[in-house]
């Protein structure tokens, strides 16, 4: 017979295991640490939570561009229609650790000259 101690471990170790590979690849660790610039065209725009997704066409390399989630992109001053299809979009951030992923996680986002900040804090 287990002791409810036991059994609340079991149950903790099973939920830790359940979460955690759903959230390996949030926040920054996946990441190089060190930003770039990716300039593209958006060819698809995936909005929502827990955060956006934009492929875009930087010269013949398809890059997956993670940006912000809704409440991030809105403090940012986007504007629904700002991350569509067929804008022109310069992006810094921070590539994948692996380069050969193409993929971005976006910290500033200029669409015409504009600056959207989705992370002001981070210099």
């Amino acid at each position: 017979m287990r002791t409810p101690f036991v059994t609340m471990v079991l149950g903790l170790a099973m939920l830790i295991g359940a979460v955690a590979p759903g959230s390996a690849h949030h926040g920054w660790a996946w990441t190089t640490g060190n930003n770039i610039e990716l300039f593209g065209i958006v060819t698809e725009a995936r909005l929502g939570n827990p955060h956006g997704v934009l492929k875009v066409d930087a010269e013949g390399d398809v890059w997956t561009v993670e940006v912000g989630q809704p409440w991030r992109n809105a403090r940012a001053g986007l504007k629904e229609g700002d991350l569509a299809v067929g804008k022109e979009i310069r992006f810094i951030g921070q590539p994948s650790a692996n380069l050969e992923d193409r993929i971005l996680k976006a910290e500033k986002i200029y669409i015409g000259g504009r600056l959207y900040d989705l992370y002001p804090n981070r210099d």
